[in-house]
């Protein structure tokens, strides 16, 4: 069974359109979803003492915790800010061995 010339061009048509949404599945949505997720995990995973930079650029230490805001400790003077969880932007894990080695 041979196909008219209108048919093939609309089959081609739709098989360019398909390869065309799983190349951006596999190359945009994918990977951003994989990024929320690890963001998501790395949020869920903060505890008091733990050195944080908000999206802002703002750079403090968790003191407090609650549901989905941190209260963040900054400078010397020891200023207190409080932040949604969603704008942390990275953390750093207090080490427990290199604190007890510093005192």
């Amino acid at each position: 069974m041979f196909l008219t010339n209108a048919a093939q061009g609309t089959v081609s048509m739709v098989v360019t359109l398909v390869l065309m949404l799983g190349m951006m599945y596999f190359m945009i949505y994918r990977p951003q979803k994989k990024q929320e997720k690890k963001d998501a995990e790395m949020r869920s995973n903060l505890e008091i003492g733990d050195k944080v930079t908000t999206i802002g650029g703002v750079i403090g230490r968790v003191v407090a915790i609650a549901d989905d805001s941190i209260l963040l400790e900054t400078g010397k003077n020891r200023v207190n800010i409080r932040f949604t969880k969603t704008a942390i932007g990275s953390v750093e894990k207090l080490n427990m061995d290199t604190a007890a080695d510093k005192k």
